[in-house]
């Protein structure tokens, strides 16, 4: 077997993503607790921002650089279309927006993976791929959002019902205390 691949095969990430796979598979209840998952998923926003940043100083933001940033963030909003249209052919098309941002999103496993084989073969990339990799994740998550917006709008749903814009936020943002009586 060729060393680049087997090398690319023991990677610590590449390991993890059979593991978790594995776990999947035999439905075991295996997981990491909320307080290390939170602070693993931090550390990684910051490790990828702080290290795309470096790099970015390091190069400078040329032609090249802006040529690539340009590109992904195109790609980060068509891909989404694309599958959305495809997929809102079979499935529910608040489902296929969903499923669309996944497809314009990036692996940061795959990401890195991509990126320490590129580096073992010699090869330098431009550091402006992880601002790249940083940049995609929202341009596809927003593009989502306005698909389920635009079907909601054509489909005559009421915004409070179902998986409306309010009942997200009023999940995911932190309730905010008021003065000493500690109202919501």
């Amino acid at each position: 077997m060729n060393s680049d691949v087997l090398d690319s095969l023991t990677d610590p990430a590449v390991l993890f993503f059979f593991l978790g796979l594995f776990v999947g598979v035999i439905k075991s209840n295996l997981e990491i607790p909320a307080p290390i998952a939170k602070f693993l998923s931090l550390y990684l926003l910051m490790a990828i921002g702080f290290k795309g940043g470096q790099a970015l100083s390091d190069t400078g933001l040329s032609g090249d650089a802006l040529k690539v940033i340009g590109a992904a963030l195109f790609l980060a909003l068509i891909i989404p279309a694309i599958w959305f249209f495809v997929l809102s052919r079979r499935i529910n098309a608040f489902d296929a927006s969903a499923i669309a941002a996944t497809y314009g999103s990036v692996s940061a496993v795959t990401f890195v993976v991509a990126s320490q084989f590129v580096a073992d073969r010699g090869e330098e990339a431009g550091g402006y791929l992880t601002v790249a990799l940083v940049l995609m994740e929202s341009p596809a998550i927003v593009m989502a959002v306005l698909l389920a917006t635009w079907v909601r709008s054509q489909s005559g749903t009421n915004m409070s019902t179902g998986f409306g814009s309010r009942l997200i936020l009023n999940e995911q943002l932190p309730k905010r205390k008021s003065g000493a009586q500690g109202e919501t």
